[in-house]
């Protein structure tokens, strides 16, 4: 029996028995059972701020009333708790190797965001037997129970493990900058994760603008091309000012979005924080979604 069958199996067991927009407008989730919305952030190339955004926003979901849990899934360039300035006493590899639960190893940052720091078990993560497996699944699964978001902060580029992470997701926010070649690399990610798995939905952050109208015409660059030849929509969920308070707070170690909440970055963050959670979820094309279907459509790309 593969992997993505004994996964199939566990489920089956389990499943029997814009600027002036106010926050408050998407229902909150409530109640137990509740299964978390799984986002992924990613970019085409390193170097655009994508950490920095995922840190920020989910401290931005998190101010709006949501319950949030950042995953740091960048394999081998894990550096979410450096942007915070933790030292994490737990990470992954604990869960994996069943020294702690799950909800031992997530860690508090500022206003006591939840994270798990990925560490070596990432590693560990892609090699997982049927047995630990089960048990991680069954972990994870309790986590987003209790969450109203995921999101995974996964590695630049075309990896396998990102590849997999992205297509087995709800829903995958692409950082870019108005740099081409960060637009051709966003564009390039786009057409390899679409043409694996139709139905992805995409939406942009522009990040470093100059202006509004710099952020528009890299996304609709980006958004005709995938348009015309990949037959994708994809939309801009809003842009980040380039500002050197970004720098300043990443040398503090603490988000921009708290070390200067009147910079332009922040209220930027802000406004797209706003602007998402007033944007209605796509509908799952599968009946298996969730932390259940991410780890079934993760599965199935690892056979």
């Amino acid at each position: 029996m593969d992997q993505a069958q004994a996964l199939r199996d566990l489920i089956r067991q389990r499943g029997s028995g814009g600027r002036g927009a106010e926050a408050g407008m998407e229902p909150r989730l409530t109640g137990k059972g509740k299964t978390a919305k799984l986002i992924t952030v990613t970019s085409g190339k390193g170097g655009v701020g994508k950490s920095n955004f995922t840190l920020n926003f989910a401290l931005a979901l998190q101010a709006m009333g949501r319950k949030v849990l950042v995953f740091d899934a960048d394999i081998g360039m894990a550096n979410i708790d450096v942007l915070m300035g933790i030292s994490p006493k737990f990470n992954l590899y604990h869960l994996l190797q069943r020294e702690k639960s799950a909800s031992e190893i997530i860690e508090k940052g500022p206003h006591s965001l939840s994270f798990i720091a990925g560490g070596s078990g990432l590693s560990e993560l892609l090699s997982l037997s049927e047995q630990d497996l089960a048990y991680f699944t069954e972990q994870i699964e309790g986590l987003a129970d209790e969450m109203d978001y995921i999101i995974f902060d996964t590695g630049a580029g075309l990896s396998k493990e990102n590849l997999n992470f992205i297509r087995s997701a709800d829903e995958c926010l692409v950082v870019t900058t108005p740099e081409p070649t960060s637009i051709t690399d966003a564009y390039a990610l786009i057409k390899v994760v679409s043409g694996a798995e139709p139905g992805v939905t995409f939406k942009l952050i522009i990040n470093r603008a100059g202006d509004e109208k710099e952020a528009a015409q890299t996304a609709d660059k980006i958004a005709m091309a995938a348009r015309r030849f990949l037959g994708v929509e994809t939309t801009m969920l809003g842009y980040i000012a380039d500002d050197s308070h970004v720098v300043q707070a990443v040398k503090k170690q603490v988000p921009f979005s708290l070390a200067y909440p009147n910079c332009n970055a922040a209220k930027d963050l802000q406004r797209i924080a706003y602007r998402y959670l007033l944007v209605p979820a796509p509908p799952e094309p599968s009946a298996l979604t969730g932390i259940k279907g991410f780890m079934h459509k993760w599965l199935r790309r690892t056979k």
